[in-house]
């Protein structure tokens, strides 16, 4: 039996495969300054979420593959018809229809620069960046939205043109494996698993 659970989903339904369940004794809290009095016991516990992507599992999957994908709303007679979103959306907001998934990966190479930024000295728990984390807001020619992601490699400074990393070898399929870097980053400068 696997140490962790998998799902998959068949028929429609999720499957659960391996043991989702760990057993971890409880252990004792005692007063060091009063004679290592028993004050309570520790609880352990251990817990899967499945997080369902929905209509957006398009968008992580492609990740992995080195595409930044976006949606455009196509509705005949929507305000908004031909307005691309990125981050994806999957509806448009105005007239709720089902938004045309494209792909804007050259267009993020060619016209993505940093709209603002914020730098992180700390975080918080399950923080798996490095810090300090330079989170970015990107735009995009284009683009109506802007999308907030982190700089892997340099100092981010406004209206700083950066190209978009995927990290394609060892995938978590969240939106970590979407980084930038300054344009002219050369590849051996990379994080490990990463490519452009």
């Amino acid at each position: 039996m696997s140490m962790f659970g998998q799902v998959f989903v068949k028929n429609n339904q999720y499957k659960l495969k391996g043991n989702f369940h760990h057993l971890t004794p409880n252990t004792p809290i005692r007063n060091a300054d009063d004679g290592w009095k028993l004050l309570g016991v520790t609880n352990p516990r251990d817990m899967t979420y499945m997080h369902s992507y929905g209509g957006e599992a398009i968008f992580f999957e492609s990740l992995s593959q080195g595409k930044l994908l976006a949606t455009r709303c196509d509705g005949q007679g929507c305000d908004s018809q031909g307005i691309i979103y990125q981050p994806f959306r999957i509806h448009c907001p105005d007239c709720l229809g089902k938004n045309t998934v494209i792909d804007m990966t050259d267009n993020a190479k060619k016209t993505a620069k940093i709209h603002t930024f914020m730098v992180c000295e700390r975080s918080g728990a399950f923080n798996l960046l490095n810090k300090p984390i330079k989170f970015i807001n990107i735009e995009f020619a284009g683009v109506a939205t802007i999308l907030m992601s982190y700089l892997s490699i340099g100092e981010p400074s406004f209206g700083m043109r950066v190209v978009p990393i995927f990290k394609t070898s060892g995938p978590t399929f969240t939106i970590l494996d979407l980084s930038w870097v300054p344009e002219g980053t050369k590849v051996e400068q990379l994080p490990e698993g990463f490519s452009f």
